[in-house]
């Protein structure tokens, strides 16, 4: 069994390896400073008791927010999936199995993909359920 560092060189043939291999550290880059700005805006500078629809809600209002999670979901779910394909290329010894694995997952990224992107774009808020919450 092989134990991967992480620290492997960058794939000298180009295409899909050497595009996924940048992929990585540049989604790793940008999910380091979103998730830090989504740490700081929605669990520092606002009390967890104060997480409600309502707050959701009003923040959805405006199309920025909408635009920062559907990014911090892409990044997030395309360099989580894609580590997870590296995973089963490194030790899936089977060509059979892991190609029905790199079908099974690329299928689930998709659907989950399409999943949190038609919420983030079709949410509306419900009528009457945007009462008073902590933030004024």
């Amino acid at each position: 069994m092989r134990i991967s560092t992480g620290y492997g060189s960058r794939p000298a043939s180009g295409g899909f390896e050497t595009f996924t291999w940048y992929f990585m550290r540049i989604s790793a880059i940008g999910l380091v400073f979103l998730a830090i700005i989504h740490l700081i805006l929605n669990h520092v500078t606002i009390d967890v008791a104060c997480t409600s629809y309502q707050l959701i809600a009003g923040r959805y209002a405006n199309p920025y927010w909408r635009v920062y999670d559907w990014l911090l979901l892409t990044l997030a779910l395309l360099h989580g999936m894609n580590g997870l394909r590296v995973v089963i290329d490194d030790y899936v010894r089977s060509t059979a199995w892991r190609i029905r694995l790199a079908s099974l997952l690329a299928t689930l990224t998709l659907a989950l993909f399409m999943v949190g992107t038609v919420t983030l774009i079709t949410f509306q808020p419900v009528v009457g359920s945007l009462g008073p919450h902590c933030l004024k």
